[in-house]
């Protein structure tokens, strides 16, 4: 009778380690292929101006099939974008107060001794020559995962 005690027992634990395995695995491989890991590339991040060039091909390609002049498309789109653009809601600041602001929050980072010159002057560059997106780019200050910090 031991013997079937023991048994009973080791098919318990063992039913129970396969129910806590399938309770914790299951959970975290859905969790893993719902939320791809976003790789960043060059290749991916849109081109400075693209999003203008896109607006302006679009605004082209409906004056055609309206048979009106572009500019008037390109007008009446502006028009209703400022309509919908909610009150409330900030004007984005020009790439030149944005510049103006990274280099004052990079040069307190310098004087605080977080970064050197060195890095400092390698953000900027990595910054002009359009490697972090930024606003509109999706990882970015303003982007999906980030909030802009003053």
């Amino acid at each position: 009778m031991s013997r079937t005690i023991r048994r009973k027992h080791l098919l318990a634990g063992l039913a129970t380690a396969g129910v806590l395995g399938v309770g914790i695995a299951a959970p975290t491989i859905a969790f893993a292929a719902d939320t791809p890991t976003p790789t960043p590339s060059a290749s991916t991040a849109p081109a400075p101006g693209a999003k203008a060039d896109r607006q302006g091909e679009f605004a082209e390609a409906l004056a055609k099939e309206l048979g009106v002049p572009t500019d008037k498309v390109t007008a009446a789109l502006e028009k209703v974008r400022d309509q919908h653009r909610p009150a409330d809601r900030p004007q984005r600041p020009s790439a030149e107060d944005r510049q103006a602001a990274l280099k004052q929050r990079l040069d307190q980072a310098v004087k605080d001794g977080k970064l050197t010159q060195e890095q400092a002057d390698a953000i900027t560059k990595a910054v002009e020559a359009g490697v972090f997106p930024g606003p509109g780019g999706h990882r970015g200050p303003g982007g999906h995962w980030g909030t802009p910090t003053k």
